[in-house]
């Protein structure tokens, strides 16, 4: 189960997922087309998307009800749902109490309603896991706006909590990228991109592929993690 599994990030951990096997299932909020695309081309069989707004609890209990329905289970919940907007950290009064708002009800609670509503699942697996999408920014406090670095630090918080509640029929681990090279990215200024990738000891920005590996390789690989965060950002909190 993959919330905002047809955006950028979210489509590359749906593709890795179903060519190790899952069935997948994916959450989108807008971009109906973009949903079909990704579930037509993705390897296997039996994989399916739903409209659900992450931040709507009983369309996610619904879903979760459809989900044992169709497939009688689940194994991974992976928390990919998340928005930003742009603001300078020093405009205080531009980060208005809507923005701040709307980014925490979908960055913060859509997560902890996706997993509420699909604890059952999970728990009766035996051997769950869910993963959180973060970021650096919840480290380093650098990022698309200040409101937006707070919520992905309550997302890691979080994670932590989770893990030590749920244990140990459920993992909960969060994968925490540092700037991601998605369509969006690239559509933005290039002197900035290369600024970003030149501040990284690595010098390039990751790739969606890459984080949907790192959510591969904790649900297969590394079935001891628990209430960590993993980074996959090149190094760039070391500069």
């Amino acid at each position: 189960m993959v919330t905002g599994g047809s955006g950028g990030i979210g489509s590359e951990i749906c593709r890795h997922l179903a060519r190790a096997g899952a069935q997948v299932v994916f959450t989108y909020r807008s971009g109906g087309e973009a949903a079909q695309r990704l579930q037509a081309t993705l390897p296997g069989s039996g994989h399916w998307a739903k409209q659900v707004a992450v931040d709507d609890g009983t369309g996610l209990k619904i879903l979760a009800a459809e989900v044992e329905s169709k497939q009688g289970r689940c194994d991974v919940l992976v928390n990919c749902a998340g928005i930003t907007r742009f603001v300078p950290h020093a405009d205080l009064d531009a980060l208005d109490d809507e923005i701040i708002d709307d980014i925490f009800r979908v960055n913060w609670r859509g997560a902890f309603a996706a997993v509420r509503a699909f604890r059952p699942l999970l728990k009766a697996s035996g051997d769950a896991l869910v993963v959180n999408i973060s970021s650096i920014a919840g480290v380093t406090g650098m990022g698309s706006n200040v409101a937006y670095c707070a919520s992905k630090a309550a997302l890691d918080c979080m994670t932590k909590s989770l893990a030590r509640a749920l244990a140990p029929e459920i993992r909960v681990v969060s994968v925490s990228p540092g700037l991601v090279d998605t369509d969006f990215v690239k559509g933005l200024d290039q002197k900035w991109r290369d600024e970003q990738a030149a501040r990284t000891p690595l010098r390039r920005l990751a790739t969606p592929g890459e984080i949907g590996a790192a959510v591969l390789a904790v649900a297969s690989v590394l079935k001891y993690s628990n209430g960590c965060i993993i980074p996959v950002d090149g190094g760039r909190p070391l500069t």
